[in-house]
């Protein structure tokens, strides 16, 4: 991408989110999950704010012809991205559009429930843990992961702050209240318990993003993200500061491989 033709995103912010954002952020994340599951070849597993499927297309190739996947995502363009994906990839999954909060699905329907980076944007946290515990099986677990605190990913700590400064204090609070919003390790662990949820266990993971320049970072960020209107519709000269700051600020980040820094989560796991 190039910062002075490509601000208004070629795309949609779904297609982009599944052509930068996953490969970037996620589907390493999704590995992670699926393996702190210890997932089953036979089992039922519904995969809750999908998004386009990274986690739900991840646990597709770890199942036999006995088990089942369901992605379920309240946006119906993100699971027309979803579809295409698993197509292409010659997995199957079953797409499910529906709320987090009220869930679609029968009591007792499924052994495993994933949410990757979901919880935090929920409107009603204790009531779409509550629903992830109805739709599980006796026994059954959720495997769910949110980031941990701003401050311990430096590439978009500068980025809230820096969007604020340039773009608009509502630009950093899609970050600051957006993504980062959840990242309490106590208050995460007491949701989970309100919600009769048992064998709570949560750590701490860490791991490196890349991009190959900062400009890139931001660029890439914005079009797959909620800030690909407000960004894109901002003056050219605030976008151009925006850059340019961002770009000061995290030359400490770059290398002759590009820009790296990291990005740490909370993955928590529990039982029905």
């Amino acid at each position: 991408m190039n910062a002075q033709s490509q601000w208004q995103f070629a795309g949609s912010v779904p297609e982009n989110y599944e052509r930068y954002l996953v490969p970037s952020i996620f589907a390493a994340w999704a590995d992670d999950l699926v393996e702190v599951a210890a997932l089953q070849p036979s089992e039922r597993v519904l995969d809750i704010a999908c998004g386009t499927g990274i986690v739900a297309r991840t646990a597709a190739r770890k199942l036999d012809a006995g088990g089942s996947v369901v992605g379920l995502d309240l946006s119906a363009p993100m699971l027309a991205v979803a579809r295409t994906a698993a197509a292409a990839e010659g997995v199957t999954v079953e797409w499910r559009e529906g709320s987090a909060v009220k869930l679609p699905l029968r009591d007792g329907e499924f052994d495993l429930v994933f949410c990757q980076q979901g919880l935090q944007f929920f409107p009603d946290r204790p009531t779409a843990l509550g629903e992830m515990y109805r739709v599980l099986a006796p026994g059954g677990r959720v495997v769910l992961s949110v980031w941990r605190e701003l401050e311990r990913s430096p590439g978009f700590a500068v980025l809230a702050e820096v969007l604020t400064r340039h773009i608009g204090p509502e630009a950093g609070a899609l970050m600051t209240s957006g993504p980062f919003a959840l990242s309490n390790i106590e208050e995460l662990r007491a949701l989970i318990a309100g919600a009769r949820f048992k064998d709570i266990a949560i750590r701490p993971a860490v791991r490196t993003l890349r991009y190959p320049s900062p400009d890139e970072f931001v660029l890439r960020y914005a079009a797959g993200s909620p800030l690909a209107s407000t960004v894109a519709g901002a003056d050219d000269n605030a976008r151009a500061a925006l850059l340019a700051e961002i770009s000061v600020k995290l030359q400490s980040s770059v290398d002759d491989q590009g820009l790296a820094f990291p990005i740490e989560s909370n993955i928590a796991v529990a039982r029905r």
